[in-house]
């Protein structure tokens, strides 16, 4: 097939669409950032060498909140866990030669991986995940630099509410998860429940780890649900 037929137009015009709305939110974490008092190099060095929205969000709230930077990291770090597995499904539709694996893992993220694996074959797969991923990164980068540097010129980004920017995709990331199945939701509302109790009694930054309890929690209980099914089935 040839890369400009027609089915390959629409996967670069799909995941062109992707990259440009998505890539736009970088703007946000410029802000976040800068409410943060992380420099300007500092917000976008996380862009370049993290560029995982969920996790640098988590950082610089964490910073925000007066976490220490170890707490910050931890977090962001078991946020970023799924790429690892988003990697392992990609691997094996890609197959892409050893020297553009370092690139390509740069990439993994959930809208790379939501456009290329929903793709019918091989060549659709790859011009998915790279059409997608070089566009948004590009844009996340320079949306980021645009934030930091408008935040930084505002001035004290409380002053203006701007604070509130990286709490606010939060609960924008959030959002889509409470309007899914019924384990999504629950894991969503239980995290959020968790951090919010832990906010009375421990230091900033440690609630988002204990929000991940929420996680092998409901796994636990699927799975005594599923046995029990088995059970009562014998």
């Amino acid at each position: 097939m040839d890369a400009t037929s027609p089915s390959q137009r629409a996967v670069v015009r799909d995941s062109l669409g992707v990259g440009l709305a998505v890539g736009t939110s970088g703007v946000a974490f410029g802000v976040a950032g800068a409410a943060a008092h992380l420099t300007t190099w500092q917000t976008c060095a996380l862009s370049l060498l993290v560029f995982t929205g969920a996790s640098q969000f988590a950082v610089v709230g964490a910073l925000a909140a007066g976490a220490a930077p170890l707490a910050a990291v931890l977090g962001a770090l078991f946020l970023g866990v799924r790429n690892a597995f988003y990697g392992l499904r990609l691997g094996a539709r890609l197959e892409l030669p050893r020297a553009l694996v370092p690139l390509a893992a740069q990439l993994v993220i959930d809208e790379t991986a939501a456009v290329a694996l929903v793709q019918p074959d091989r060549r659709s797969v790859r011009t998915g995940f790279w059409t997608t991923g070089l566009s948004l990164f590009a844009l996340w980068n320079l949306t980021t630099l645009a934030g930091a540097l408008g935040a930084t010129a505002l001035g004290d980004p409380a002053r203006y509410g701007l604070d509130a920017a990286g709490p606010a995709v939060f609960l924008a990331l959030l959002a889509p998860r409470l309007r899914e199945g019924g384990e999504e939701r629950t894991t969503a509302l239980l995290g959020a429940a968790l951090a919010l109790a832990a906010t009375f009694v421990l230091p900033a930054g440690v609630p988002v780890l204990v929000a991940l309890a929420a996680v092998p929690v409901v796994m636990l209980t699927r799975r005594q649900q599923g046995t029990g099914r088995d059970g009562g089935q014998g």
